[in-house]
């Protein structure tokens, strides 16, 4: 090779040098695009705000709620994808506080087949939750009766009381105990 063609080859790039950064360059391109999903995914709890994970709804004051159980119904704000409803969510509760002001808020979704228990809801079960759809039953504190198809307790709602007021937040399931 004479001194005129190595002059050539050194002013621009070769055709390896070229094919090796295209090719890199798009398989890099393509391996980033099916990774990010993934990433994207696995990232996520810790790119959300605190706000979002523990966020705790007012439904009103504690002097409100007693002994017996009260239906109470809130809205909570939420991402669901592109839908966002102005007053966000509704989620509803069963709310007590005891005689030693104890707070239980209890989910009213049957964990049989996710129907609405109610509180005192068939005259010959007194003092206990009732499910509709199947004669689920649950006693007092939310626990489903043995021989009744329910297979788990309702869940409950994290509490906490601030300057006399009762906050709801997130649903903490309960399993078999």
């Amino acid at each position: 090779m004479g001194d005129k063609e190595k002059g050539r080859r050194s002013e621009g790039i070769s055709r390896r040098r070229f094919l090796t950064y295209t090719l890199g360059g798009t398989g890099a391109f393509l391996a980033s695009t099916a990774l990010y999903p993934m990433v994207r995914f696995s990232a996520d709890p810790f790119l959300k705000r605190e706000e979002e994970r523990a966020s705790f709804v007012d439904v009103g004051p504690v002097d409100q709620f007693s002994e017996t159980y009260k239906f109470v119904r809130f809205f909570v704000k939420r991402k669901d994808g592109w839908y966002h409803p102005e007053k966000g969510f509704e989620r509803t509760a069963w709310v007590r506080r005891s005689a030693s002001g104890d707070i239980l808020a209890l989910s009213p979704v049957c964990k049989h087949l996710n129907c609405t228990v109610k509180w005192e809801g068939n005259p010959r079960f007194k003092s206990e939750f009732f499910c509709p759809c199947h004669g689920g039953r649950y006693d007092e504190n939310g626990v489903n009766i043995p021989g009744t198809p329910p297979a788990a307790p309702l869940d409950r709602y994290e509490t906490k009381v601030e300057k006399g007021r009762l906050y709801l937040g997130k649903i903490v399931p309960r399993t078999r105990g």
